[in-house]
């Protein structure tokens, strides 16, 4: 699993311009299952999305398809995690079972 984190490095007005593409984005990824959850922080100075992904390596491929990131609009941070505790419904979400 991955957490990422998006910082906004240009002013809300050019995020404005390419929130339908990233939205676009988003989209695609939950149709494929990658992304467990994602959303605005607040203040809004960035946002965070739930990557369900074998690699790192592919969880790289995942987030430089997004138009904030092609185009400059936000900074990625990833962190890698393996989720060793959780409620019910997270472990049928994630796929662990036991």
């Amino acid at each position: 699993m991955f957490f990422f984190s998006l910082t906004y490095i240009k002013p809300l007005d050019e995020v404005e311009k390419f929130l339908d593409k990233h939205n676009h984005y988003l989209e695609t990824f939950y149709k494929k299952g990658n992304f467990v959850f994602s959303g605005r922080k607040k203040p809004r100075t960035g946002g965070v999305i739930l990557c369900k992904a074998p690699t790192l390596q592919e969880a790289e491929k995942i987030y430089h398809n997004d138009p904030f990131y092609k185009e400059g609009i936000a900074k990625y941070s990833v962190i890698e995690f393996e989720p060793t505790k959780s409620n019910e419904i997270f472990k049928k979400i994630i796929g662990h079972d036991n």
